[in-house]
């Protein structure tokens, strides 16, 4: 079995450091949402209105009155999706916590 001596085994790690990391181009967008605080009711209101409650896309699929599919929630595949519902819950949270607003409306 051949071994790996010295600057071999060094270029060998350095390769295999490479593969694994990533650069994630998503990573600006993430910081910016989670950066993004909530001023006004305004605003927390637009949020809350325009982010929904949940999944829009799940549905079930009906043929003659019988459930012959599922569309399962898609929302879960977008990359920012925790980052979204993160902004709409501390949008929430301000309306309720600072403005002492009854939110039922939004759940």
């Amino acid at each position: 079995m051949l071994e790996l001596t010295g600057d071999k085994q060094q270029i060998k790690n350095a390769h295999a450091e490479t593969r694994t990391r990533r650069f994630d181009w998503l990573q600006p967008a993430r910081q910016w949402l989670n950066g993004l605080e909530i001023q006004n009711a305004s605003m927390a209101h637009l949020l809350c209105r325009a982010i929904p409650t949940q999944c829009p896309f799940e549905r079930e699929l009906y043929l003659l009155n019988r459930k012959v599919g599922h569309i399962p929630p898609l929302c879960k595949l977008n990359p920012l999706y925790e980052e979204v519902v993160s902004l709409r819950f501390r949008a929430l949270c301000y309306l309720a916590d600072k403005c002492d607003e009854d939110i039922r409306c939004y759940c």
